[in-house]
């Protein structure tokens, strides 16, 4: 909790600057934050920015284990990764998603406590976005204490006490909204919807969905159909639409402060997958696996052009090129970085203005297309199915034609012939959301078993330090916790990543 306890320090000075004025203070420094500058106004921005930026960025390791991406041969092996043994050192920055649930929490009680009912319900979807990551990578997490000031060594909570929690803070959101008022302040401050109302209820409505979707293995009847008739009575719906990505016609959650071509304020995904504000190439080291263009190629599908672009230097004729996950490439190998495709394609990456998806409406339809599958939403899952599918294809600006043919009897997409409705819908998600949401897929690796488990035709790493390792289950906590916090993380006793589970992840292995 090393970075998390430098929070509460800094959040203690703040209030303590606005507490006493000194006889002699007879200058203010307009650039010192002091409590009362801490406003709702001021954080919402910041928080929507980092949350996007974190869920766009931050999860290329997932992209490699799911199939969508690969190491380029201009690197050697990332040997921690692509053998599957991680250790408390893996993915240690995911911890700084306090970083940014304490400024959402800061959000909620100044909101709260200024009478700014939505202010406190976007606080409350944030903390519930957050809080998701954080479970799912970690299952039991600090929750309940993790903002208290005077506990700086927090305990843990259990990650389906959390998820409970956070349905029935959603749910108190979408009131907060409903009840509170937009004024121009907050549409000035709102950087995804501009103080509309009903596009925050629709996105909270979607964050429940998608909370009851992730645990579809072990949530109850009972507790399914109490969220969804909450939903229900709201009236607002989820996200949804079939408009391009950065168009004016995309339901899409999109963040946009404004981003520009300049340091520091460029979109987040091509900043960091694209280009730097300088031109110059920002990545090189993630390119497209061959697992993913093959299974695009197999089946007619046009979206790899989408997802990843053409190679800047052609070998051989081959305009799209990848990588095996963790195969050793040797220095005689001619295709490097220049030679293959990298996973920033002209769907996703337009400019370095462009905003950033939060949450798109294709991965919203998917959502609904399962729950209604299932049953718990009312209508045709084969309707709402396909409407995602064609939305894929129009969020990227892919041929719609291309959308039709793989839908259609004997497309590889058709609903009416699969054996098993489920699997076909998370397969067709999990080719929609790649690069885009690589989180999401390695979440819906893990929670679908039998029938309905996807990914089973994915080689495991190349890697020779693999040995007999699978796809971990989950990560380990970060070192800081083990020297900060060690009493509470120790008595979550010996966590292994093969083995050890997330609370919704009950099917056979």
């Amino acid at each position: 909790m090393k970075k998390l306890i430098c929070i509460f320090f800094t959040a203690a000075l703040f209030v303590s600057a606005g507490c006493k004025k000194s006889f002699f203070d007879i200058n203010q420094n307009q650039n010192s934050p002091i409590d009362e500058s801490i406003t709702p106004k001021a954080i919402l921005p910041s928080v929507l920015h980092r949350a996007a930026s974190k869920m766009a960025t931050s999860y290329g390791n997932y992209g490699g284990w799911m199939g969508y991406w690969a190491r380029s041969g201009t690197y050697g092996p990332n040997t921690e990764e692509e053998s599957y043994n991680i250790t408390t050192g893996f993915e240690a920055d995911e911890w700084t998603w306090y970083d940014i649930l304490f400024d959402a929490n800061v959000m909620e009680k100044k909101a709260a406590a200024a009478n700014q009912p939505i202010y406190q319900g976007i606080a409350k979807l944030i903390k519930a976005v957050g809080y998701m990551y954080l479970v799912d990578q970690y299952n039991n997490v600090p929750y309940s204490a993790a903002f208290d000031i005077k506990n700086l060594t927090p305990a843990y909570d259990k990650g389906s006490d959390i998820y409970k929690a956070l349905l029935a803070d959603l749910e108190v959101a979408a009131k907060l909204v409903a009840d509170g008022q937009s004024d121009a302040a907050l549409q000035a401050a709102d950087i995804v919807f501009h103080g509309d109302k009903v596009k925050w209820q629709q996105l909270i409505n979607t964050q429940r969905l998608k909370l009851l979707i992730h645990q579809s293995e072990v949530i109850s009847p009972a507790d399914v159909n109490s969220v969804v008739a909450s939903i229900t009575a709201n009236g607002k719906g989820f996200l949804s639409g079939v408009g391009e990505y950065n168009t004016s016609a995309d339901g899409s959650a999109l963040v946009n402060p404004p981003y520009a071509q300049d340091k520091d304020k460029q979109n987040p995904f091509w900043d960091t997958y694209s280009q730097l504000y300088t031109g110059d190439v920002a990545n090189q080291f993630w390119r497209a696996s061959n697992f993913i263009l093959n299974k695009y190629a197999d089946h007619d599908d046009e979206r790899y052009a989408s997802f990843f672009a053409e190679a800047q230097t052609p070998l051989q004729g081959q305009v799209y090129y990848g990588f095996n996950y963790g195969e050793i490439i040797p220095n005689s190998d001619p295709f490097k970085a220049a030679n293959s495709s990298d996973v920033s394609g002209p769907g996703i990456t337009k400019s370095a203005s462009q905003p950033q998806w939060f949450f798109t409406v294709t991965e919203s339809l998917f959502l609904q297309a399962e729950a209604t599958q299932r049953g718990w939403l009312p209508g045709s899952a084969q309707a709402v199915y396909e409407d995602a599918v064609r939305s894929s294809f129009t969020w990227l600006g892919a041929d719609p034609a291309n959308a039709t043919l793989i839908l259609d009897a004997g497309g590889y997409a058709n609903f009416a012939a699969a054996p098993n409705k489920i699997k076909l819908i998370a397969e067709q998600k999990y080719l929609a959301l790649t690069g885009v949401n690589n989180f999401e897929a390695y979440v819906d690796y893990r929670r679908l078993d039998g029938a309905q488990a996807i990914l089973t035709d994915m080689p495991l790493s190349l890697s020779p330090s693999r040995g007999g390792n699978q796809v971990p289950l989950r990560i380990l906590y970060p070192q800081t916790e083990y020297n900060y916090n060690a009493a509470n993380v120790g008595k979550e006793g010996t966590i292994n990543a093969q083995s050890s589970r997330i609370f919704w992840d009950k099917g056979p292995r």
